[in-house]
């Protein structure tokens, strides 16, 4: 028997392969505004937060227009970006696994509406999930607000709730909403940061996250 019901990932870093493309286009609109530089690690750390939100952790003493205009020229580096990042190995295969095994499936993403909608239409994942939220819907990760509303919507408790993701903000989300949460290593943030937040599981990529949920039956 299955012990969870309802399956939540995050996109970026966990399902497709963007952290890269994240980090550059972030890094380009730093440069464009000529603001003190910043290590890749210390951009990696934002992916998942809402964009202000993450503007705002890598810069806290600017003052709101360039904020504003740091998070706009992120956006138009994003989206002048000549190819789109691709799926994880495994991404499609478990995703579709898991919808015939009748999980409930949902996204809870730091992207905006319009990026997840583009995105899960352009990889035709789209129909296997049956409840999605976005940062612009919601409070951004690690407040509990995307989970709890997935949760209420499919009318699924937070102890049948498992989050995936490869971030501490992810994690932590999952932790703040009383679901279980395993981490995914091939992400945003490094093993320690994820094992500091004590998911159920580590894993290493898609494949052992199938595994994983395989043998994590009743």
């Amino acid at each position: 028997m299955k012990i969870y019901d309802l399956i939540v990932f995050d996109w970026d870093g966990t399902l497709m392969d963007s952290t890269r493309q994240i980090i550059d286009a972030m890094q380009l609109g730093i440069q464009q505004l000529g603001l003190p530089a910043l290590p890749d690690h210390t951009v990696s750390h934002i992916i998942g937060l809402g964009l202000n939100e993450a503007v705002l952790t890598l810069y806290p003493e600017l003052d709101d227009d360039t904020r504003y205009q740091l998070g706009l020229r992120y956006q138009q580096n994003w989206l002048n970006q000549p190819e789109q990042a691709p799926l994880f190995d495994q991404a499609r295969e478990l995703i579709i696994d898991l919808h015939q095994q009748q999980y409930f499936l949902g996204v809870a993403t730091g992207k905006s509406r319009r990026g997840l909608d583009k995105v899960l239409q352009n990889t035709a994942l789209v129909d296997y999930f049956h409840a999605t939220r976005c940062v612009d819907e919601c409070h951004s990760k690690p407040h509990p607000d995307m989970l709890e509303q997935l949760m209420d919507f499919l009318g699924v408790t937070p102890k049948r709730t498992l989050m995936i993701g490869d971030t501490s903000h992810d994690l932590n989300m999952a932790h703040n909403a009383r679901a279980d949460c395993i981490a995914v290593t091939h992400g945003a943030h490094d093993i320690d940061a994820l094992s500091a937040c004590k998911p159920k599981f580590i894993a290493k990529n898609l494949h052992q996250v199938q595994q994983w949920l395989s043998s994590s039956t009743t």
